[in-house]
């Protein structure tokens, strides 16, 4: 793989692998350049997370040229094929999701192709005309031969996910300046209720997986809330781990096998954690920032609920993108909501558990206030943590406008209040005093400069059509 040493991965290749697992790119480049690499003898070649891991990560022409070297492109010619392979290949294609590009990949890499693990109370006829499949033969019978080379193995005009039996599916309703205090508040319900389990909390950004990282790990609080009177102690107990794509290979693989390792912890991380891991009892897959495409709200709930054990799966929402959940149960996903009102009654406030009386509003609760201004308290403090704070609110207003196709209708930045989204973040300031600390600062450097009997530096004027 990238990142690693391609001179030691040379000596291993020279010395023999019954199993190689690569990236693609480091596959195709040993392939190309490392002479010592013989692979006559290969007999099985297996495409793991083929939708979007593979494909929409830029590497179906890497992928093309692998499969052309090594001989297994069905559309390629009989000189381009290996005529020193007596052996039978069989290819392995394997996908929560299937969509056009992974068509396209199977039509050239797969021959007489056979469907395994979808609606297993079918019958496999039924299957294979459900997928618009002609043909259901071994994938290592060479003997017939391929009616169409671009015949498409499946053309679904929408994706029916189906996910474990044992996976309870909830979502939360929140307004957008309390979900960091609900954020905090569920974690700390969990961790006391449960002490030995692990939790997977996804966000949209890497600089929103810094900042609630710093949070969640370094947050401190008194018990009472009456901070002078309690020795402050931390919000979380746990240990606190995070992993996104801007990280250091060997800081990933840190966090990695130190969250797989401990019996109770967090991982904060982007979608880079969505596929491809498998880490063992994990039991609850928070999605803070919602996914986007259902087929990567499956992805990210695929981390738990593995193998027969069970799982949780909560996803956060704002009252005006509550029409998401109609999005997900067009792909048979269905969400029910999260009783937060009985997990928001069991903390006390004042060191007392609140008498039973009317309902108030979530934003209003004592309990919410109390989390909120602490964390308010502790983003001003700390220098450093403000600025990922701040860091963090623009990254997450970019990745907010980035929805696609029909999303674009639900999860709409004119819809939010800017000035709640900075205190979801833990900002005291609105938006516009950010920007106007900016202006601050200019204002101060012009001074400076006219001190030191140097003029301001002119900005050039464009003429603007009218």
């Amino acid at each position: 793989m990238g990142g690693e040493s391609r001179s030691k991965e040379k000596a291993r290749l020279r010395k023999g692998i019954s199993i190689l697992i690569a990236t693609p790119g480091r596959l195709l480049d040993h392939l190309q350049h490392t002479s010592s690499f013989v692979y006559s003898n290969l007999r099985w070649i297996v495409f793991d997370e083929a939708d979007s891991s593979i494909l929409e990560l830029g590497f179906g022409k890497a992928v093309e040229d692998i499969l052309g070297l090594l001989g297994s492109r069905n559309d390629a010619s009989d000189e381009n094929k290996s005529k020193t392979d007596p052996m039978q290949r069989q290819n392995l294609l394997l996908s929560a999701t299937l969509n056009e590009k992974v068509n396209r990949l199977a039509n050239i890499s797969l021959k007489n192709p056979v469907m395994i693990g979808l609606d297993e109370q079918k019958k496999p006829s039924e299957r294979s005309s459900a997928l618009g499949k002609k043909h259901t033969s071994l994938l290592s019978d060479d003997e017939e031969e391929i009616p169409d080379k671009h015949n498409n193995i499946a053309e679904p005009a929408v994706d029916d996910f189906k996910l474990p039996a044992q996976l309870v599916q909830r979502y939360v309703k929140v307004s957008c300046g309390s979900r960091l205090a609900v954020l905090l508040t569920i974690l700390k319900s969990q961790f006391e209720r449960q002490v030995s389990q692990k939790v997977v909390v996804f966000m949209s950004t890497c600089d929103a997986v810094d900042f609630h990282h710093t949070v969640l790990s370094q947050l401190e609080w008194s018990r009472g809330l009456a901070l002078d009177t309690d020795k402050k102690q931390k919000f979380l107990g746990c240990k606190v781990f995070r992993l996104h794509g801007n990280m250091d290979q060997e800081d990933r693989k840190k966090s990695y096998l130190g969250f797989s390792s401990e019996k109770s912890a967090i991982l904060v991380c982007t979608d880079v954690a969505a596929r491809g891991l498998d880490i063992p009892k994990v039991r609850c897959i928070i999605q803070y920032d919602s996914p986007g495409e259902a087929s990567e709200y499956v992805h990210r709930v695929g981390r738990t609920a593995r193998i027969g054990e069970k799982g949780e799966a909560l996803l956060f929402l704002q009252p005006v993108e509550l029409d998401y959940l109609k999005d997900l149960e067009l792909h048979g996903v269905s969400l029910t909501e999260y009783p937060f009102q009985k997990v928001l009654d069991g903390f006390p406030v004042n060191g007392e558990k609140p008498l039973k009386r009317k309902p108030i509003s979530l934003d209003m609760h004592p309990w919410i206030l109390s989390v909120q201004r602490t964390l308010e308290n502790y983003v001003a403090s700390e220098a450093t943590t403000n600025k990922r704070a701040r860091d963090a609110f623009c990254s997450w207003l970019r990745a907010y406008t980035a929805h696609r196709g029909e999303l674009k209708k639900i999860f709409m930045v004119k819809k939010l209040h800017l000035g709640h989204v900075a205190r979801s973040f833990g900002l005291k300031e609105q938006p516009s005093l950010v920007g106007r600390s900016h202006q601050v600062q200019l204002k101060k450097r012009k001074k400076e400069q006219k001190r030191e009997g140097q003029g301001p530096t002119k900005q050039r004027k464009f003429p603007t059509k009218k």
